[in-house]
């Protein structure tokens, strides 16, 4: 029985079969059809509600789905052309670079594929609100250091909450400081700390502390309350954990973003206890490479 379809990351099909353990699934390309009904971290963007029909022409696989919804996203597999003359059909959806930042679209969006020229598989309810999970944003070309930025807006995006004005925020693992620039764009105060300096446009801003040293010596007690803590420093998801619980335990921060840098197989076992910490979350950011970003807001009392 088809009770969800996950779509793998370019390239981490593997991660996601491995996670999924389901050896009745049905492979398509990236879109994985199986019968485990479970969050999935490696999985671009879920399929909630798949259905597999047959219809008899273009005309009429259009009048399928605009009977029950009208936005459509169409992942590409089969007969790629026949699919593409029947999304004509469908509303447009612009695909336009989004500014950041930017709300969540509200919009119910489906997704759609062609098994076959006669074969529909669809899901008019899916767990991202972006085409395939990919959410593209308008890039700085000149200012930040890397492209790295782009995850932590892809993250806060998801989350629907970023840094504000004179928040305190500390970031570890920070150079080349693409990161900092994310969150001094926003206004916020940044601690910024690593072995390694931040570029110097990005060191000498105003709302820009630097700290050279041991990024994980910087405990509660050093620091203090923070409104922000936010880290794509490699290491072991292991030490990140122990040190990230060290902030949970004081109640000196309650929002987090953090990259989980991921090494071999047995991380996920690092991976699953960042999951289990209660209201948060981890997954596969479309900017993300072999790795996965956690995230959780603790409501304030």
């Amino acid at each position: 029985m088809m009770k969800r379809c996950y779509l793998a990351p370019k390239g981490f099909e593997k991660d996601l079969i491995n996670e999924l353990d389901d050896p009745s699934a049905i492979q398509y390309d990236r879109l994985f059809v199986s019968e485990n009904e479970r969050e999935i971290v490696w999985a671009q963007n879920t399929w909630l509600e798949p259905k597999l029909v047959r219809f008899e022409s273009i005309s009429d696989a259009a009048k399928i789905l605009k009977a029950i919804l009208r936005n459509w996203a169409l992942f590409p597999y089969k007969a790629i052309r026949r699919a593409k003359l029947i999304q004509e059909k469908l509303p447009f959806i612009s695909q336009k670079p989004l500014p950041f930042p930017t709300p969540l679209p509200k919009a119910p969006l489906g997704s759609w594929t062609l098994l076959s020229d006669h074969e529909l598989l669809f899901s008019p309810s899916c767990s991202s609100p972006y085409p395939n999970g990919e959410p593209i944003f308008i890039e700085d070309k000149e200012t930040p250091p890397s492209r790295a930025y782009l995850k932590l807006i892809e993250a806060f995006t998801l989350i629907g909450n970023h840094p504000k004005k004179g928040d305190k925020c500390l970031e570890i693992g920070a150079a080349p400081g693409s990161w900092t620039y994310v969150l001094a764009n926003l206004g916020a105060d940044v601690i910024a700390c690593d072995r390694s300096e931040l570029a110097p446009h990005i060191m000498s801003r105003k709302n820009v502390e630097f700290i050279k040293g041991d990024a994980f010596a910087l405990t509660p007690d050093k620091v203090g309350k923070v409104d922000w803590i936010v880290s794509d420093i490699i290491c072991y998801p292991d030490k990140l954990f122990e040190w990230i619980q060290l902030w949970l335990k004081s109640d000196l921060c309650q929002n987090f973003v953090i990259t989980i840098k991921l090494q071999g197989a047995s991380d996920m076992d690092a991976v699953k206890k960042f999951a289990a910490i209660k209201g948060s979350k981890v997954r596969h950011l479309f900017n993300n490479k072999h790795e996965l970003t956690w995230t959780l807001q603790i409501a304030k009392s």
